[in-house]
Parts: structure tokens; C-alpha cells; sequence
């Protein structure tokens, strides 16, 4: 089979530079990586072609034989079991590194540079009242935090000395490890990817560069917000290695359950008791809800588990701000603890009551005509 153009694997011109076939190689292998790609043959067999074209192109020998005579200059020059001067192999291993560091986090793979990383998220679990979530508050929150040594300002090193640049890696924080033709970067044993050691740590800080501490932090919490939802604090986590940037501190809202309301999503849902009278003749009863007592007219003969709404009484949506409703569900309750008295009216109004049932029990006399037709069957 033809060889595809070595140019056009790659995807850049023939003129390009340096960089551009860089650039180029590491787009590609980060798409066609094995790693990111298990069980691909076809991204495993483009992985190979790219590399092939980025190490032979990268090397200005086999570049200018290539540019002259094609892939039979470039397989005549390698035929020795050689590879001229230029850049070589050891380029296309820098560039290999780099593609490592981007694909499992490691950081700068170039050499002479130190791994910079972001510090890590932190995470806060915030307990708040339904009414704050309702109507937004503010919390001020003390959360643990890694901050910079005031002894040593950060470098590890006990005042008056320096770090030193780590003599296994020369600085990179890395190490290059030779497995036939590849070459493999990777986190150096020494300084362990820092790219200095410190002969004489800071006592303050055990030569870590970093101690614990309480941080005070005054959390805003928006109005509607809730349970489950997350506030991003941008810079509040932990702090970077080697200058890197500071994590973020994400607070995790937790609302408390409330003796009255249920919150379902912008809505409140309560349960009202009435008596058994109310339910029967109807009446006007008050009820509370988050922004005070408000009155609603029961209907007679309501039955128990009826639902009223009221609109607008539920909590302003987090960011339409369009607020929700308030679900009163009435419960009809059966008196206890009755009187003589009381025992006597009741025996007396269920006599009248069944005596014509179908007028005022219709659905208990419904209920009875089913299950005797179901018996009956």
C-alpha cells in the first residue's frame, strides 16, 4: 500500500515551521492516543502514522531527503539504522513528553521547567433554614485552608537558604526512561516532579511551603436557592504547586427540614387540619405561610385530602425569580376524647345519616354497591 504524504498526515504545509508541526502532532496524538482510545485499531494505526511523520519531519536530515526524494530518501537514510543530526528522536520525544504531561495531568513535560498545578477544590456543606433559602442570606463560614508559610514565604526552605535544583532531573521534574524506541517521561524519584529538593526545610512548615489554617470566608446566599445546589468561590480552595493557580471552594447547600412547609421544587406544600364541622358546613379558616397568616374559605362539604392553592405564596425561583405556590392540603379531623353528650348527638346524626345514605354518604354508598357486586359476581 502507498504511503499517505507525510505533510499531509499531519495536516500542515509543506513550508511549516518547527512549531506548527509541533502543534500539529499534538492535536493529533491527543486524538488518537491508545490510552484515551483502548481497543481502537484504527486510532492506534493513526496514532503510529502521525508520530512516524512527526519524528521524521522534525529532523532536518531526513526532512530535506524526504523533501527530495519521498519516502524512499527518508527509508534510504534510516537504512543504516541511524538517524543524522538535526533534532532527531530527542525532539520527537520532548514533544511526546508534553503530549503525556497534557493527557494524564502531569504538568510541563519540556525540559528545564518545573510542574506547575492547580491546588485542589475544596468543598462545603452549608446547612441553611427553608425561610433563608426563601429570602437569601448571608453565612460567614470558616473553612480549612492550606495558605502560604509566613516563615518561608512559600519556597520550603529554612530563612536564610535556598531550594537547590533538584541534581537527578536538572530541574524538570521529570526523568526520561528508555524502553527501546520509545522514551518515556516520567515523575522524578528525587524531587518527586517539584524540580528542586531543599536541603534544609523551613521548620515552620516541615518544608512543605504551605501550613493550616482557619480562613474566614462571608458566603452570599441568593434568594430561591436549592437544596443540592452549589455557590462557586473562585481562588478559595487550595493554593497551586510551584506558583500554579489556587482551586475553588464550591458550597454545598443543605436546607433544614421545616415543622410546616414541604418544599417540591419552587412550591410549598402544607397540611392543614379542620374540624369535622368546618369540612361540613364550611367556614373560613387562616393558615400560615412564609410571609405570615393568610385566610382561606373552605367550601361546604369538603372531603378530607382536598388540595387549595394559593398562587404566588411559594418561593421565588433562583433565577427567573417567578414565584411558586403554596399546595394547603386539608385534613379533616376526627374528633377524640368525646362526652356522653357528644357521643349521643353523633350516634343520633349517624342514625338520620344512614337512613339515607345515597343522599349523604354517596361515596361510601358507592363503595358498598361495588364490593356487593364483586362478591356477588
Amino acid at each position: 500500500m502507498a504511503k499517505r504524504d507525510l505533510y499531509e498526515i499531519l495536516g500542515v504545509n509543506r513550508d511549516a515551521s518547527e512549531d506548527e508541526l509541533k502543534k500539529a502532532y499534538r492535536k493529533l496524538a491527543m486524538k488518537y492516543h491508545p490510552d484515551r482510545n483502548p481497543d481502537n485499531k484504527d486510532a492506534e494505526d493513526k496514532f503510529k502514522e502521525a508520530k512516524e511523520a512527526y519524528e521524521i519531519l522534525t529532523d532536518a536530515n531526513k526532512r530535506a531527503a524526504y523533501d527530495r526524494y519521498g519516502h524512499a530518501g527518508v527509508e534510504q537514510s534510516m537504512g543504516g539504522g541511524g538517524g543524522g543530526g538535526g533534532q532527531g528522536f530527542d525532539g520527537f520525544a520532548d514533544a511526546f513528553g508534553d503530549i503525556f504531561g497534557d493527557i494524564f495531568g502531569g504538568g510541563g513535560g519540556g525540559r528545564g521547567r518545573s510542574n506547575v498545578y492547580r491546588g485542589a477544590d475544596l468543598r462545603y456543606n452549608l446547612e441553611i433554614s427553608l425561610e433563608e433559602a426563601a429570602r437569601g442570606a448571608e453565612k460567614t463560614i470558616r473553612i480549612p485552608a492550606l495558605e502560604e508559610c509566613d516563615s518561608c514565604h512559600g519556597s520550603g526552605a529554612k530563612p536564610g537558604t535556598q531550594p537547590k535544583t533538584c541534581p537527578t532531573c536538572g530541574g524538570a521534574g521529570q526523568v526520561r526512561i528508555q524502553q527501546g524506541f520509545f522514551s518515556i517521561q516520567q515523575t522524578c524519584p528525587k524531587c518527586h516532579g517539584s524540580g528542586r529538593i531543599i536541603p534544609e526545610p523551613c521548620t515552620a512548615c516541615g518544608g512543605a511551603g504551605r501550613v493550616k489554617r482557619q480562613k474566614t470566608l462571608e458566603v452570599k446566599i441568593p434568594a430561591g436557592i436549592d437544596d443540592g445546589m452549589r455557590l462557586r468561590h473562585g481562588g478559595h480552595g487550595e493554593p497551586g504547586v510551584n506558583g500554579g493557580p489556587a482551586g475553588d471552594l464550591y458550597v454545598e447547600i443543605h436546607i433544614k427540614q421545616h415543622p410546616v412547609f414541604q418544599r417540591d421544587g419552587d412550591d410549598l406544600h402544607c397540611e392543614m387540619p379542620i374540624s369535622f364541622t368546618t369540612a361540613a358546613l364550611g367556614g373560613e379558616i387562616e393558615i400560615p405561610t412564609l410571609d405570615g397568616a393568610a385566610n382561606i374559605r373552605i367550601p361546604a362539604e369538603t372531603q378530607s385530602a382536598k388540595v387549595f392553592r394559593l398562587r404566588g405564596k411559594g418561593i421565588r425561583n433562583v433565577r427567573s425569580h417567578a414565584p411558586g405556590d403554596l399546595m394547603v392540603h386539608v385534613i379533616v379531623e376526627t374528633p377524640v376524647k368525646l362526652t356522653d353528650r357528644q357521643k349521643e348527638l353523633l350516634r343520633e346524626f349517624d342514625d338520620i345519616a344512614s337512613s339515607n345514605a345515597e343522599r349523604h354518604n354517596p361515596k361510601a354508598k358507592s363503595w358498598m354497591d361495588k364490593v356487593k357486586d364483586f362478591f356477588s359476581a
